[in-house]
């Protein structure tokens, strides 16, 4: 509720001048129903509208909340009216006892803002410091392993050159291509994510095939899915749809390097693409395990694994994935098949454009 109505950021001028007319419109309220209600219910009345502004207002404010209440709540409501003065000493006592408690009220409250601020910053802070070392082990892992094999390669290639055989240096060759391909993968993530906490890229839609774009993402990991076959369904005569090209290549290229990293080998995976309703259907279908129904909604957060996953990855693939979705206006869901395995299904509502009239062919 603080949030959404950000009176907290108000200047302090504007927050002096709010609590005048809040409590004038408490006051005049009051003096239009006071031959109903008497001067403790005004009292009552006010009270409760300065704990409520306590919850938003900074404490100058409130202590004139305070003030000001209590000195028109005498001058206008206790006897005898229209004075300073107060006639009984109940209603000496009563006045006495509702500027304490207003005041009080103010202060604690805004001290209790205060420290729940402070609570606020210490959890942020220990959040930061928990993804800083979860990245920082994740990354220990991930940017080694295909450093050293590109390190231990490119040394055997270059030691033993004129020993080596045709078919081994093929595959010397071949170890460092995919390990330079892992490590590029996992420095387009960081810098994904970096772009995506920062909001500062900007989407840059243009008329996208989707067939092109779903063989070319294959054509990086010809080496990775050589153990997982792909299926790719595009109906003919597809339309174009307008998207940020690039965002969609890292999207299918983190789901599929989801499937390589986190389903058995032989597992394979469908790619299907559909247009309803103007809408851009895409989905990405595998014959592994699935997931565990308890984890479902979690998948999708910064950082967060699988329990019981094999070791690698950084937790940062689907989450970019579904960033990169929502930022193009679109909407993400994960279900698991019936049978076994799961599906990833994108929806994009976006311009489409059939070239040549192909449409109704």
């Amino acid at each position: 509720m603080i949030s959404q109505l950000n009176i907290a950021q108000l200047s302090k001028t504007k927050q002096y001048l709010l609590v005048i007319v809040v409590i004038s419109t408490v006051i005049i309220t009051g003096l239009v129903f006071r031959e109903n209600a008497g001067h403790r219910i005004v009292a009552f009345v006010l009270l409760l509208t300065i704990s409520l502004m306590a919850l938003f207002l900074d404490i100058r404010p409130m202590i004139l909340a305070a003030v000001l209440s209590a000195l028109l709540w005498d001058y206008l409501f206790i006897p005898p009216r229209f004075e300073f003065s107060v006639g009984t000493t109940e209603d000496r006592l009563l006045l006495i006892t509702y500027f304490i408690v207003a005041l009080l009220h103010a202060v604690l409250t805004f001290k209790i803002r205060e420290a729940q601020k402070e609570i606020s910053k210490r959890e942020e802070k220990a959040n930061s410091v928990k993804y800083y070392n979860t990245l920082l082990n994740s990354l220990s892992h991930e940017l080694r392993t295909p450093i050293t094999t590109i390190i231990g390669a490119s040394d055997n290639i270059l030691s033993n050159n004129s020993k080596l055989s045709d078919n081994n240096r093929h595959e010397l060759l071949q170890e460092i291509s995919s390990a330079a391909i892992r490590l590029n993968h996992q420095v387009e993530n960081l810098l994904s994510m970096s772009r995506l906490e920062s909001g500062v890229f900007k989407i840059k839609k243009d008329w996208c095939d989707v067939r092109e774009l779903i063989y070319r993402t294959l054509q990086r990991f010809e080496t990775s899915l050589k153990d997982h076959p792909a299926s790719i369904f595009v109906p003919e005569n597809f339309p174009l749809f307008k998207l940020d090209y690039g965002l969609m290549e890292q999207i299918l290229s983190n789901l599929m390097n989801n499937v390589v990293q986190h389903t058995p080998a032989d597992t394979s995976f469908v790619i299907t693409a559909d247009c309803v309703d103007g809408k851009l259907i895409l989905s990405v279908a595998d014959t592994g395990k699935g997931f565990p129904e308890a984890e479902m909604e979690k998948v999708f957060e910064k950082f967060y694994r699988i329990k019981g996953s094999r070791p690698g990855g950084t937790g940062l693939g689907l989450s970019i994935v579904r960033g990169f979705v929502e930022a193009q206006g679109g909407t993400i869901a994960l279900r698991n098949l019936p049978l076994s395995g799961a599906e990833f299904t994108m929806t994009f509502p976006t311009e489409i454009s059939y070239l040549s009239g192909l449409k109704n062919e």
